[in-house]
């Protein structure tokens, strides 16, 4: 699957199997942080599903008037689906007057997009990653910068925050980003996810350090050998090794790995000569050649991971995102025997550390992708005005859960919607909603969405929240570490960096699982001294000297300067 996609449906999937379980539960989707724990920003207190508060400052008013612009996707795999064909876009159609019009890649994005800068021919909005392509249109003076609007159109930079906002800004100070799924809190789901029943026959043991961790993981082989002890999900991509990684570093960023790079005072250093790596990898392959971890790491699919777990067969499962599988695990496994399913732990640490200083995932500000309105645009700053209202409680409100009436009527002085008894009694419809206006989620407010979710839960019984939702908030979201400040590292695919890049991740790689094989301890580090060497080799300090640049720029544009 392209890995861009996998993000999208990564981030729905959730929502979606939360969904599915309310009828089970008698509770709500999966969401945010309980009520009264974190700011949220007001919205109107006299607010209808008509519109908002009339704009102040000259602004353009939505639904004032109708607005019609294009809209491109710029994704092989992506198909926007027809603006009006669903219940939420109709009611937009309708009551906002916006039409948008698709411009689709035909599946070959690369093509699509040179030929459109080549003929000078683009569309008004342009949906797609940060980075290189982002920086090609702003270069050739083909993009419209936001700065203008910021203060007339306020949701973004009230919900995203002025850190955030500069790290949009481009090489000329000026933001031209829109982002999709930003948040300025702590969001995530890595972690460990523990088979109940497996524990409660082992004694409830406490699982806490890494060592803990080795010794529970013995005692399932022996006592359970047609169980799986640790399941790290698709370990080809890090995943789970990963997390076991996190354990051996107070506040190591396990996004530094996906950058083969790892901060050393004010620079960035090799990630193969990082102890906290080097420590963790060597854990991983102890427990993969003491038969701890499935023998099949390196080669399993999805699907025969999600059998594992849903059919009861994995005493420990880590990942980065094993909150969906964990769930489907759970639901499944408690049909029919209440007292089984899986839970969450605190992530373990090496003994000695402060396991409060041990984050087993990462999140960004910045979220996924971003789109961008270009000159071809007519009314660029209207376009801007509905992209600042999609993003804002209304627009979100009625894309997520449907215009107001049937899922939520009304809303609460601080935004949240009040979700109605058909919220809990007719999931199958909802369901089917979301996912015709999942790919038309351009704008996604994860902060919005998340407490509008954990609002509704705040008011259930623990054990009637749903799975995925009570771990979010009691472990998960205190567990990710902020990895903004490694964003936007990589250099342009076909520059001298890129091609050093390009080399020294496939060097990461089979040296990765190399030294999972590996019959030693001093086996591991032999191959990740000879991983190093190579890397050097190909010019690994060049990349890392580029590196380092872009993050001390995040790290200063963080900060304000």
């Amino acid at each position: 699957m392209n890995p861009t996609k996998k993000k999208l449906l990564t981030m729905f999937t959730t929502v979606f199997a939360a969904i599915s379980v309310l009828s089970a539960c008698g509770g709500g989707d999966e969401g945010g942080a309980a009520e009264g724990n974190t700011k949220q920003p007001s919205a109107p207190a006299t607010e209808s599903e008509g519109g908002e508060q009339p704009p102040a400052n000259g602004a353009f008013q939505l639904g004032s008037e109708a607005l019609e612009f294009t809209f491109y996707g710029h994704y092989d795999w992506y198909t926007m689906p027809e603006w009006g064909a669903d219940d939420s876009t109709a009611w937009i159609k309708e009551n906002m007057k916006v039409n948008v019009v698709p411009v689709h890649s035909g599946g070959n994005a690369k093509q699509k997009f040179n030929t459109m800068i080549a003929s000078n021919d683009l569309p008004d909005v342009m949906w797609m990653d940060r980075g290189a392509d982002v920086e090609k249109l702003r270069a050739a003076g083909m993009l419209v910068p936001f700065d203008d609007y910021l203060d007339k159109y306020p949701n973004l930079k009230e919900w995203l925050g002025e850190a955030g906002l500069n790290m949009l800004r481009s090489p000329d100070g000026k933001i031209y980003q829109f982002p999709n799924w930003y948040t300025n809190q702590p969001n995530g789901n890595a972690g460990y996810v523990i088979n109940k029943k497996i524990y409660e026959e082992l004694g409830s043991p406490k699982l806490e350090t890494t060592d803990d961790l080795y010794n529970y993981l013995t005692q399932v082989k022996e006592k359970f050998p047609d169980v799986i002890p640790f399941e790290p999900h698709l370990a080809k991509d890090g995943q789970g090794l990963d997390v076991l990684v996190s354990a051996f570093g107070e506040n190591f960023v396990t996004a530094q790995i996906g950058q083969r790079a790892a901060v050393n005072g004010d620079e960035l250093g090799s990630i193969f000569t990082n102890e906290v790596f080097r420590e963790g990898t060597q854990f991983a392959s102890k427990l993969f050649r003491e038969k701890l971890m499935t023998q099949d790491a390196l080669t399993q699919t999805v699907d025969q991971i999600t059998e594992k777990i849903v059919t009861g067969r994995v005493a420990v499962f880590a990942s980065a995102s094993p909150t969906e599988l964990g769930m489907k695990g759970h639901i499944e496994l408690t049909k029919n025997d209440p007292n089984a399913g899986y839970f969450m732990i605190w992530p373990v640490a090496k003994p000695g550390l402060d396991n409060k200083k041990i984050f087993a995932g990462t999140y960004t500000q910045l979220g996924w992708n971003v789109s961008v309105i270009t000159k071809a645009a007519e009314d660029p700053e209207k376009i801007f005005a509905f992209l600042d209202w999609y993003t804002g409680p209304e627009g979100q409100r009625v894309l997520m859960w449907g215009p107001e009436g049937k899922y939520w009527n009304g809303v609460e002085a601080d935004g949240t919607p009040k979700f109605t008894d058909a919220y809990v009694s007719d999931t199958a419809g909802l369901i089917d909603l979301q996912s015709k206006t999942v790919n038309l989620m351009w704008n996604g407010n994860t902060v919005y969405v998340d407490q509008s979710k954990a609002k509704y839960e705040s008011t259930l019984p623990v054990e009637q929240r749903n799975w995925a939702t009570n771990y979010q908030y009691e472990i998960t979201w205190k567990t990710q570490a902020n990895a903004t400040e490694f964003i936007n590292l990589s250099p342009a695919p076909d520059s001298e960096e890129g091609i050093i890049q390009t080399r020294v991740n496939d060097i990461f790689l089979e040296a990765r699982a190399k030294a999972l094989y590996a019959q030693s301890d001093a086996e591991v580090l032999a191959i990740l001294d000879q991983a190093e060497k190579d890397a050097q080799d190909a010019g690994h300090a060049k990349l890392l000297a580029y590196q380092t640049k872009m993050w001390q720029e995040n790290v200063a544009k963080m900060k304000g300067k």
